[in-house]
């Protein structure tokens, strides 16, 4: 029997206990039966205790698996935080670097534009020099030409 039920009857007993005139509400109960009852409730209060008890244990070790649960979800999370920055560090790296690289893809094609704008212009003008060379010895051997006609018609006459 549960021990609030022993209580209960220890309650009922008080209530059915006769009262003694001129007491100022003092009853008379049976002492025997009262005993009986508190016997009773010590001998199961030891078990509503230990309940009570392993309730209390219970509840500390579910607090403290529910510590420990909490401890390593934080902990995964920072690590997971750590882990998410240190990417990002490695792309904002890697685009630091694709950046110095574009850079210098865009100098040395600057610098390849100039050279071959250089090299053609030089290569134009020896190409021009080559030509103006080449009509002043066809003029020159044309004029030589005609000078040998107009001798050699002269001489003739």
């Amino acid at each position: 029997m549960a021990v609030d039920k022993f209580l209960d009857r220890i309650d009922d007993l008080l209530e059915e206990a006769w009262n003694l005139p001129f007491t100022g509400g003092k009853r008379m109960i049976d002492v025997e039966k009262i005993r009986n009852l508190l016997d009773e409730v010590r001998l199961n209060l030891p078990q509503e205790i230990k309940d009570a008890k392993n309730i209390v244990a219970d509840r500390e070790e579910i607090l403290k698996d529910a510590n420990i649960e909490a401890e390593n979800l934080i902990k995964a999370a920072e690590d997971r935080a750590r882990k998410m920055i240190s990417e990002q560090q490695i792309v904002i790296s890697a685009r630091e670097r694709a950046n110095e690289i574009v850079t210098d893809a865009h100098s040395k094609v600057r610098a390849t534009e100039r050279a071959v704008v250089e090299f053609s212009e030089a290569t134009l003008k020896r190409a021009e020099d080559a030509l103006v060379a080449a009509h002043t010895d066809i003029k020159n051997t044309r004029n030589s030409i005609r000078n040998r006609r107009s001798d050699n018609n002269s001489t003739r006459q």
